[in-house]
């Protein structure tokens, strides 16, 4: 029996989904790895964030966005899992909409971080 979960996300964007982890502080590995879970089973997945503790959290395209995949039992990071999620979904959004801004022509004027949380983007296009 499996002891690994798969978490829907609405991460999309492989670039903006390492630079959120690097973000965060979180080592990753790139390229098709295994997860290690419960008594040796594996997953497969794209990104990979090894633990301490042997066992590893994953990021696994599904088709349409990357899914979380991880043996919760052996969860070890300094937030719960709903919060490391969320953290990681909200530094993923900035790097979308900053790879999204610059494909369309915008540049980064000013970028704040507000007493919330939440992160304040000025772009600006210039047209000729």
């Amino acid at each position: 029996m499996s002891h690994f979960s798969q978490i829907k996300t609405q991460i999309r964007s492989l670039p903006a989904l390492q630079a959120a982890l690097t973000d965060l502080g979180l080592p990753w590995q790139s390229g098709s790895q295994e997860v290690r879970g419960f008594r040796g089973q594996t997953q497969t997945a794209q990104v990979v964030v090894p633990q301490d503790n042997g066992y590893d959290i994953g990021f696994r395209w599904n088709g349409t966005e990357y899914e979380l995949v991880a043996d919760l039992e052996f969860w070890q990071q300094a937030w719960s899992v709903d919060r490391f999620l969320n953290k990681v979904t909200q530094r993923y959004a900035y790097h979308a909409v900053l790879q999204s801004a610059t494909e369309q022509g915008f540049q980064v004027q000013t970028t704040e971080q507000q007493a919330d949380g939440s992160v304040k983007v000025v772009l600006q296009r210039w047209r000729s």
